[in-house]
């Protein structure tokens, strides 16, 4: 009977991990990173937990400094993933980071610990917890005419342009916002049709609609404190070789 308890209450303890993964956000420098490491290491009589990366910049091993990324002795006092995953040059949309962060909440479940994920990249949250439309692959050839184009001509100008081919698309972006701007030009280019209009195909995601309970917190500290530690760092990543990334 006790053996049948035991096995009972890690059957029970299993089912609990399985339906929870802990979302945080917050602004640059709100300290989210360091509010994952605590409750990691908060959890380890629980089971331990796995802090997976959300922040889009993050996942580029050549901008270690100038993304604030863990630093080695974080990473090695819990498990990290998704860090540093791909060069800078390698481009990841948001479907492909939901791909890659529900496989590693899976892994972290079947381990038996609880996925933290910590970023601020609010498309890659809303692709993990919502879905995407699924948007055909992007071509290098027209990317990089894309990214060339824009150069040419300045952000504002290709936002006009954008504006001619595709106004509904356009609408909803700013002049200054130039990776959506290149993300809107490119889809059209490559499809023929513009974003929004694949935005309202049915979406695809990464998990079934009870397969996990999503814990949501969200860091806002006081403006003031913000500005205060983005200078903080901005000096520390000027004295670490920030400059030496770019």
């Amino acid at each position: 009977m006790k053996r049948q308890g035991k096995k009972a209450c890690e059957t029970d303890r299993m089912t609990i991990v399985q339906q929870h993964a802990v979302l945080i956000a917050g602004p640059t420098a709100s300290g989210k990173s360091a509010v994952a490491l605590r409750l990691a290491e908060a959890l380890a009589g629980a089971g331990g937990a796995v802090i997976i990366n959300a922040d889009s910049m993050q996942l580029y091993r050549e901008l270690a400094v100038l993304t604030a990324r863990p630093t080695q002795v974080e990473m090695d006092r819990v498990p990290h993933r998704l860090y540093g995953i791909r060069h800078a040059w390698e481009p990841c949309s948001a479907g492909q980071w939901a791909e890659l962060a529900a496989a590693e909440i899976r892994a972290s479940w079947q381990g038996g610990r609880i996925p933290i994920l910590v970023g601020g990249t609010g498309l890659y949250f809303r692709a993990l917890t919502e879905g995407l439309a699924e948007v055909p692959d992007i071509d290098p050839q027209v990317r990089q005419a894309a990214r060339q184009h824009m150069a040419q001509i300045g952000p504002a100008a290709f936002h006009a342009a954008l504006a001619a081919r595709d106004p509904q698309t356009a609408a909803g972006l700013r002049p200054t916002d130039p990776q959506r701007l290149l993300r809107a030009w490119e889809v059209l280019v490559q499809t023929g049709r513009p974003l929004a209009a694949w935005q309202q195909e049915p979406v695809r995601a990464p998990f079934a609609e009870q397969e996990v309970k999503f814990i949501p917190i969200a860091l806002m500290p006081a403006r003031q404190d913000i500005y205060r530690r983005c200078d903080l760092r901005f000096d520390a990543m000027i004295a670490t070789g920030a400059l030496d990334e770019v």
